[in-house]
């Protein structure tokens, strides 16, 4: 295993202050969804009329137990999936498929085993035939994310948290508008994970996208995330939005984040536990 890196880039360049991402307006409106069950056995309902919205630039986190549907709702708003009913529109128009605007980072980080560091982070790039005129890009998003000297390495060589640092920056690399977030932080170590979430927001700051986050962490959702949406068990209907009213950098300790996890907890049915 290579030696860790540094931390995240967060100087902001003059060309990114000038013209930082736009993040995206995402518009989810009376969305239900329906799985249909294998034998025929009828259909199972995993989404309960959702209407929320995520403002450009806005980071926004859904909080759920495990298995209510909010990996599914990530799927449709990436466009992988229509939903059964409802709509969910991008700046106003409708979502119909994937777009390099919409980029997922994952709970894995997928890296091809047989390509370096660069070449995974390339992938998006190379797929759109745009590599050659703007190899620039590949450089400039493992400079963001600290992994520059890192560029020939090969996925053994690295921690979990490299390797999810190689994710974002191939994601990033895109240019986004909205970064969809599928608990990418959920198999790293406990200490990994605390350093890679305040690593998360410093992009998010930098880059200027919107960011939708799936978690099952009450912590990590009200470190990272502006707003929390509740979800209760499948099929999800949103319970409660938990507005996250504290400036970056958040402190863990913050008297208002314990009161909020409380709340949080209450809503998930777990306040009694704490």
């Amino acid at each position: 295993m290579v030696s860790t890196p540094s931390a995240v880039n967060t100087t902001l360049t003059a060309a990114e202050a000038e013209t930082g991402t736009a993040g995206a307006h995402i518009d989810i409106a009376q969305v239900s969804h329906w799985f249909e069950r294998k034998g025929g056995q009828g259909l199972l309902q995993v989404l309960d009329d959702i209407s929320l919205t995520v403002a450009p630039g806005e980071f926004v986190a859904l909080l759920g137990p495990s298995g209510c549907g909010k990996s599914t709702l990530l799927r449709l708003v990436a466009g992988l999936e229509p939903a059964t009913t409802g709509r969910i529109l991008q700046d106003g128009q409708p979502i119909t498929r994937p777009d390099p605007s919409r980029i997922v980072v994952f709970q894995d980080p997928t890296l091809y085993p047989w390509r370096t560091v660069w070449d995974n982070v390339a992938l998006g790039l190379q797929a759109r035939g745009l590599l050659k005129q703007q190899r620039h890009r590949v450089d400039d998003a493992l400079a963001l994310v600290g992994l520059d000297e890192f560029a020939d390495a090969f996925p053994h060589q690295l921690s979990g948290g490299m390797a999810q640092r190689v994710a974002l920056a191939r994601a990033l690399v895109n240019d986004p508008q909205l970064l969809v977030l599928d608990e990418p932080l959920g198999k790293l170590d406990s200490l990994t994970r605390l350093a890679m979430q305040s690593e998360l927001v410093a992009l998010w700051q930098r880059r200027r996208f919107s960011a939708l986050l799936v978690t099952h962490d009450v912590e990590e959702a009200l470190f990272l995330a502006q707003r929390v949406i509740v979800f209760g068990q499948r099929p999800a209907a949103i319970h409660a939005e938990i507005k996250v009213d504290l400036p970056y950098p958040r402190h863990r300790g913050d008297p208002l984040l314990a009161q909020l996890r409380h709340e949080a907890l209450r809503h998930l049915g777990l306040d009694d536990s704490w």
